[in-house]
């Protein structure tokens, strides 16, 4: 579904299996944020068709961290011809407690040649400027993807609508996680694109919901 010019969200709304939401940033950029469990990546690309986005469109595929049902499908895209990102410590992650975690879920670790790590600070995508914030608390390395051009924010599962992540996974801590939505709260966003759950867009609808989760939520993490 195209959300805004060169900004189209996917939903996941199986509320009986377990996967993302996913999205895809078009224009002269194409990149894929989060593609999800393998197996529904042939689902999403048929989705991503619809709007006439072929599977050729992807250059980049950005994982905001490395649980299964956001990452595993990264493994299906070809790295000599897809950057694939993933924030150097959750890169470090997945050398340990991150690929045990995918037992947990019944799962392989997927082999993943990410080939564009990333850090804290500015990211270019085919020239245009990101901002890559690390938001541990989820998971350790975990990001949130910040394009400023869209006012737009790709926070992963740190802060949904009304609600957060679990940081009860290995490698969560809950005052982490805390400390990283009042780091992505100062943000000038628009438009608040989680890993599940509903979409939040406009400035003051953002902010409420920024607010709402502070004060409701982190009382009790």
């Amino acid at each position: 579904m195209k959300l805004a010019d060169s900004l189209y969200v996917y939903e996941w709304t199986n509320y009986f299996e377990n996967n993302c939401n996913s999205f895809f940033i078009g224009g002269t950029i194409g990149a894929l944020v989060d593609p999800g469990l393998s197996k529904h990546l042939p689902d999403l690309l048929k989705r991503m068709a619809k709007d006439g986005i072929k599977k050729e469109d992807i250059h980049y595929v950005v994982n905001t961290h490395s649980h299964p049902d956001h990452y595993e499908a990264s493994a299906l895209f070809d790295s000599s011809q897809v950057k694939i990102a993933l924030s150097e410590i959750e890169m470090e992650f997945m050398q340990g407690p991150g690929a045990h975690l995918y037992q947990l879920f019944g799962l392989k670790a997927p082999v993943v040649d990410v080939n564009l790590p990333l850090k804290e600070g500015e990211v270019k995508l085919n020239g245009e400027t990101f901002e890559i914030s690390i938001v541990p608390g989820h998971s350790p390395g975990s990001i949130g993807l910040y394009w400023p051009a869209k006012k737009a924010l790709f926070p992963g599962d740190v802060i949904f609508q009304m609600n957060v992540g679990r940081s009860d996974f290995p490698g969560g801590d809950s005052k982490l996680l805390k400390k990283s939505i009042q780091n992505l709260a100062k943000l000038d966003v628009k438009y608040l694109l989680p890993g599940h759950m509903g979409m939040v867009t406009g400035k003051a609808n953002v902010k409420k919901n920024f607010e709402k989760v502070i004060e409701g939520i982190f009382p009790y993490l």
